[in-house]
């Protein structure tokens, strides 16, 4: 079971372990295995390398010139 968790990131290792801060879970219905719009908070947390699936800001992105391109 995979679970949606938000929050501001403070740290990371080469193995992709996260420490992240005021983090919230978005919880699931039991039943039916679907996110509700239900949350609660986690507080300081440890998130292990290899359960992070995807990492993503929440105000988007931004393209820049590439910086390893010569010119």
């Amino acid at each position: 079971m995979d679970y949606l968790v938000t929050g501001s990131l403070k740290g990371f290792d080469q193995l992709l372990n996260l420490v992240l801060d005021d983090t919230e879970e978005q919880l699931r219905d039991p039943e039916e295995n679907k996110l509700t719009n239900e949350t609660r908070n986690l507080g300081l947390i440890v998130c292990r390398g290899p359960a992070v699936i995807l990492i993503s800001p929440v105000d988007g992105t931004e393209e820049i010139p590439n910086p390893f391109v010569q010119q």
